[in-house]
């Protein structure tokens, strides 16, 4: 039987299409063929910029003997874990339940009938640190398999029973309260690094859901304390290796305490989260690096990730071929002294080395660096700092560059969409707001159908066979609301409402809770179900967000009540793991402020409406919601009724169904929404 990848639009499954393991794609087919041979199935699970998937490929799955050994006795199935978030969800439960942790590239060995019953992550090619070679681990589930099928069926069986008797207990269905907000605020201040920024210790991951909510937190209460860990943490990454000194973009990790050494893919969803992150906090505090990273950060964006079609690829790949032969992580980023002093010429490099910590002994490996801004650096002149920037970055654009995956995903397009409509209006960069519109503007047409369901991927303009999960929902929804705010076009709330209507009819639980799947999904050994943030936000607390706004902009009772219901779980675990629910806690505090409603109505083009409509944009009222149109506009509810001011552009603000007197002056509505 030959390798059946070729014909995926997954980037990651066509990188091992040439393999000479016998790959089929996730599906009833495969295990139909594992039932007929009668033996297992190997799951293996990865993403294209997993650099450790690389690793394991390089060494086993392209290795003919190891090949012709796992094709004889298993049949083995390949999962790109960003088309189907389900599987991967469903089988790391199972083997972070069993081994106590996780992590890609996951190798799981089930029955035929799908269940699982041995676990694992990268295996190496020989016996090392304690770890079995992969070999040893066919070897020895094969045997198991071949003499004691009756023990092997009955520990798959437990798994599956223990997986499916786990439930989530919450404490209620209402949003938290201000005392539940400020333990994990508490439980966030015992975590947080005074030293390096950031929570707890090597790796270090930017914590962008928490510190959109210590924001909010701090905008609803002036806690200083939240601010300070969001200032010191933002400026801390900013200067750190992790963030692109040259090009701008975060990557996905750091291996250190101290932000230095990156893991160095960039996704599209880190940088989307963090743009947005960086603006919201120079919209709190006028930081001019917030303002750079956060602009230089969207600019990444269209300059690296945005495809053809107008939306955003997935990832950079962290491996890339060195300029003088080889093959390595981070390749394309890091510069030795003698790299630096061939660009720059010697004065010139002496200081860049300085400027931006390229050392003779390396911070990396091979004697080279990562670019990095040292607190330290003293006193330098801006103009050759900012020349020595332009040629390094110049001459790294002829280096072989990392690989792209060119998939668009719809919940990561969601999160750019938002990120620059936002970084756009803020900064007055129309450019920015005119890429989050065709970006939205491809997911509705390749990716949304007439009934509110939304596709997981595209690729080349071409829609991907695989289901929408809650977070695309969610997440597009989101973008959605924050376009319709910035733009003032109201189309984009109708669609954010037909998406979290199918959220309402097929994620929802009888008793409010949110499933990863809709009800008529692929059945798989369980539905998926976690409120808990990973590397971006949990499609539950999410979709509770984009329920919250839309409730505000329409009044709809039944959409506040499902994102109240929602919130419960964020009551439950936001004071033990607040850390990991960052975005249900930012979520709470926007429904404890109310979130507040403003209503900007105005000729077009009139520059008292764009003062208002802009100052309206730069609240920092959590959550609130924003809507402007001509008098008597009738795209968005909040704006009924709602007569200018003695002939002048107005703006109306209202709370928990109270609302302030109307204003027509910016700094008045600045005042009630507690814009800097």
């Amino acid at each position: 039987m030959a390798n059946r990848l070729s014909g995926s639009t997954s980037p990651y499954l066509l990188q091992h299409a040439d393999n000479p393991v016998h790959w089929w794609p996730w599906g009833e087919a495969a295990f139909a063929e594992a039932r007929e041979r009668g033996v297992p199935v190997l799951l293996s699970v990865g993403y294209s910029s997993c650099h450790w998937c690389h690793v394991m490929a390089r060494e086993s799955f392209e290795d003919e003997a190891t090949a012709a050994y796992l094709n004889e006795h298993f049949v083995p199935v390949k999962v790109d874990r960003e088309e189907r978030p389900d599987v991967d969800a469903v089988y790391m439960e199972a083997v972070q339940a069993a081994t106590g942790q996780g992590g890609w590239p996951m190798t799981v060995f089930l029955t035929p009938q799908g269940e699982p019953f041995y676990f694992g992550t990268y295996f190496p090619p020989a016996p090392r640190h304690g770890m079995p070679s992969f070999r040893q681990v066919l070897e020895g589930v094969e045997a198991a398999w071949r003499e004691r099928r009756d023990e092997v069926g009955a520990v798959a069986a437990s798994i599956v029973k223990d997986l499916g008797g786990r439930s989530l207990a919450l404490d209620g269905t209402a949003a938290p309260g201000e005392e539940q907000l400020a333990a994990a605020l508490l439980g966030l201040t015992r975590d947080y690094d005074a030293s390096y920024g950031g929570f707890g210790g090597a790796p270090k991951f930017p914590p962008s859901m928490a510190l959109e909510f210590l924001l909010r937190h701090h905008a609803r209460t002036a806690s200083e304390g939240a601010l300070q860990m969001v200032r010191d943490t933002c400026e801390a990454m900013a200067r750190g290796g992790i963030y692109d000194q040259l090009g701008g973009g975060f990557a996905r990790y750091a291996v250190d305490r101290g932000w230095v050494v990156p893991h160095f893919e960039k996704m599209l969803y880190d940088n989307a989260l963090l743009c947005r992150l960086y603006a919201h906090l120079w919209r709190a505090t006028g930081s001019d690096l917030a303002r750079r990273v956060a602009l230089e950060t969207a600019d990444f964006l269209l300059r690296e990730l945005r495809t053809h079609e107008g939306g955003f690829a997935s990832a950079l790949d962290a491996d890339s071929d060195k300029p003088g032969g080889g093959h390595g992580e981070g390749a394309f980023y890091v510069w030795t002294p003698a790299e630096l002093e061939e660009v720059l010429g010697k004065e010139d490099a002496a200081l860049a080395a300085e400027y931006f910590g390229v050392t003779e002994d390396g911070t990396f490996e091979e004697g080279a660096s990562v670019l990095q801004l040292p607190s330290d650096a003293g006193f330098v002149d801006a103009e050759r700092i900012a020349s020595a920037r332009g040629r390094l970055f110049t001459a790294r654009e002829g280096r072989p560059r990392p690989g792209r995956d060119d998939k668009v995903v719809a919940a990561w397009n969601g999160l750019a969409i938002a990120a620059l409509a936002e970084t756009g209006a803020y900064f007055e960069r129309p450019d920015l707001v005119a890429a989050a519109v065709e970006a939205a503007d491809l997911l509705v047409r390749v990716h949304m159908d007439e009934h509110g369901r939304l596709a997981r991927t595209s690729r080349d303009g071409a829609v991907g066979g695989n289901a929408g999960v809650l977070e695309d929902y969610a997440d597009v929804a989101e973008g959605f609301l924050a376009l319709g705010a910035v733009t003032g076009e109201g189309v984009w709330l109708d669609l954010a409402g037909l998406l979290l209507d199918s959220v309402l009819r097929h994620f929802t639980g009888e008793d409010g809770t949110l499933f990863d799947t809709a009800d008529d999904a692929e059945a798989l050994i369980r539905r998926p179900q976690d409120p808990t943030d990973n590397a971006a936000p949990s499609g539950w607390t999410a979709a509770a967000g984009a329920l919250l706004s839309y409730a505000a902009y329409t009044g709809s009772s039944r959409h506040r009540e499902a994102a109240e219901r929602a919130l419960g779980v964020v009551g439950a675990l936001g004071g033990r793991v607040p850390r990991f629910i960052g975005w249900g806690l930012a979520v709470a505090e926007a429904a404890l402020d109310g979130p507040r409603e403003v209503a900007v109505v105005g000729p077009a083009g009139d520059p008292g409406t764009a003062a208002l409509h802009r100052t309206a944009l730069l609240g920092t009222a959590p959550g609130a919601v924003v809507a402007v149109g001509e008098p008597g506009a009738d795209e968005y509810a909040l704006l009924a009724d709602r007569p200018l001011l003695d002939g002048r552009p107005a703006a109306y603000v209202c709370r928990h169904f109270v609302c302030a007197a109307p204003t027509a002056e910016p700094q008045a509505l600045a005042e009630q929404l507690g814009a800097r």
